[in-house]
């Protein structure tokens, strides 16, 4: 993860460097900012939209004392102070961990999550999303999306000033380093993605860690997660507005479709056969090219790394 993120820093660093030889350092700092603060605003923020989103309350203590006592036992193995507590009243079975300095950490489960789960599954998703707290994986990938926004930014300013003012030719090298800057920003996005998914991994590393056969009920719970969600496909397309987010969950609602083909025909008896099934399945060139554009690592690779976790 360290190494990823140091690439992302030393390839902006380089392009903002270029940019400052080129252009007024003036326009240049106004402009970045610009979109720092914007981004930073909409972190600040982003719990409560999340909490409008996902129609999501915060889960009071004596409604379900279990789930609390479980966070509270999980937190304290995680050396972080105890999160707030959130259900998300949508049918798809999920999990995601937010928040931001104004309105502290929180941990939400959707009510499909509860409903699909049996309970030690539920415990080592929650130590999933006490990962990403305890890494601090909101805010470094906070941080890491501002660089290529603001490339992308830099680039359409480009395109527009070559469009509406300037001479011809110079107008035709500001469109052509414009393009430029949003193709790198799209090269960075990927690094990005690819971040996502490392942070996934350190997140499964966490749960078994601080879970009592933590590896075996997360598996169980990814697979049952999985499986589940694909045979929910009419209400996976009524709530496409649900994945804004996306990146917060444990599992990617559109990846489902893709991930649980490695299950369609599946007729095991049992959640640790059904496990077996998907790990007997080979990862095709389709499925690494579909990784690389998603926040969540293929469901193979995940359920294999957890089995060496054990």
């Amino acid at each position: 993860m360290v190494g990823t993120l140091a690439i992302i820093i030393s390839l902006s660093t380089l392009v903002f460097t270029v940019l400052l030889t080129l252009f007024s350092s003036l326009n240049l700092i106004t402009l970045a900012i610009f979109v720092v603060t914007f981004n930073i605003f909409q972190w600040l923020i982003s719990p409560y939209i999340i909490n409008a989103i996902y129609r999501v309350r915060e889960l009071p203590q004596n409604e379900n004392p279990k789930l609390h006592e479980t966070v509270e036992n999980l937190s304290r193995k995680s050396n972080i102070k105890k999160p707030k507590l959130m259900l998300a009243q949508i049918p798809i079975p999920n999990a995601f961990a937010y928040g931001s300095p104004i309105a502290g950490s929180h941990i939400a489960v959707t009510s499909g999550l509860l409903d699909t789960l049996e309970y030690e599954e539920v415990e080592a998703v929650l130590g999933h999303e006490l990962g990403h707290l305890r890494h601090r994986d909101v805010q470094i990938m906070m941080f890491v999306s501002i660089l290529p926004a603001l490339l992308y930014y830099i680039g359409f300013s480009l395109m527009l000033s070559s469009m509406y003012g300037g001479k011809r030719q110079e107008g035709g090298g500001a469109a052509l380093l414009g393009i430029g800057f949003m193709v790198f920003s799209w090269i960075l996005n990927m690094f990005i993605l690819y971040l996502s998914r490392l942070r996934e991994y350190y997140a499964d590393r966490h749960s078994v860690s601080i879970v009592d056969d933590g590896s075996r009920k997360l598996s169980e719970g990814l697979a049952k997660i999985v499986h589940k969600t694909r045979n929910m496909g009419k209400i996976r397309k009524e709530a496409k507005q649900l994945n804004a987010f996306k990146a917060l969950f444990i599992s990617d609602p559109d990846r489902a479709e893709a991930d649980a083909a490695e299950v369609t025909r599946f007729t095991a008896s049992s959640d640790q056969k059904l496990v077996q099934e998907i790990l007997s399945k080979e990862i095709t060139s389709i499925d690494k090219i579909v990784e690389a554009f998603s926040t969540h690592p293929n469901i193979i690779k995940r359920l294999t790394a957890l089995q060496e976790t054990r």
